[in-house]
């Protein structure tokens, strides 16, 4: 039975990358977002291209749902071999430091942090007891390196970042990989990007532009691999084995 990637977040810039980047390998895969049909257009593109898909909406903002949705996905596939998590639509944005109170960290949680663990904590047992599998997490920079009036999401995510680190190293001897990929830059075709192409990024703020593919490229590097908790990209902004707390 071929394996399965489950794409949390799934979009049309890295989800739909690293569904097609591990289609290529021989992964089928679930696609795992709110709108169902961005989703069916999604798995008719990845059918002309070969890779078997299916569309699982789901609001991922809630994390009591976490459960049944991932029933689901295994009751369709048989099996959940890797999962990528990464959510982070154009609804997302920064809140100045100065400016942050509880009710955004609030709002932000849900997505960035409770879901993601409810999800790991679901596909873990089942990884484990197989002896492989991967849980792999995307965040912003901002959850590395703080950055004046780029706050919100980044505190949350470092949150889930100190999770993964956690995971990674309590699941490398059962043969289970947890990794975290951190973009400093703009996705091209998702809707951050194209939001910040509009000219919606953050006043006297400048981000690189990535191609999702070339991300795509950096997880399945991780994947196999597996020699690492974490990749930036900018691959020089990776933070040191060394320096990691």
């Amino acid at each position: 039975m071929s394996k399965v990637i489950a794409v949390f977040g799934a979009g049309t810039g890295l989800g739909v990358s690293v569904a097609r980047r591990f289609g290529r390998e021989g992964f089928r895969v679930a696609l795992v977002a709110r709108r169902k049909e961005r989703l069916d257009t999604l798995v008719a593109q990845l059918a002309e291209e070969g890779v078997e898909a299916s569309a699982f909406p789901a609001d991922l903002s809630d994390p009591s749902g976490v459960p049944a949705l991932v029933d689901a996905i295994r009751a369709h596939f048989g099996r959940i071999d890797v999962v990528e998590y990464g959510p982070i639509g154009g609804e997302v944005s920064f809140t100045p430091a100065a400016r942050l109170d509880a009710a955004t960290l609030e709002s932000l949680s849900g997505l960035l942090l409770f879901t993601p663990v409810e999800v790991f904590r679901a596909v873990l047992p089942e990884m484990v007891e197989r002896g492989d599998g991967a849980v792999l997490m995307t965040t912003g920079y901002s959850a590395v390196q703080p950055m004046a009036h780029l706050s919100g999401p980044g505190p949350v995510m470092a949150a889930a970042r100190n999770y993964l680190y956690s995971l990674n190293g309590e699941l490398a001897d059962a043969g289970v990989y947890a990794g975290t990929l951190s973009v400093a830059a703009m996705i091209t075709g998702s809707e951050m990007g194209d939001a910040a192409a509009e000219g919606d990024g953050v006043p006297g703020v400048e981000f690189p532009v990535v191609h999702p593919d070339e991300l795509a490229e950096h997880y399945w590097d991780m994947y196999t691999r597996r020699d690492r908790v974490e990749r930036a990209h900018p691959v020089e902004l990776t933070p040191r084995a060394d320096a990691a707390a």
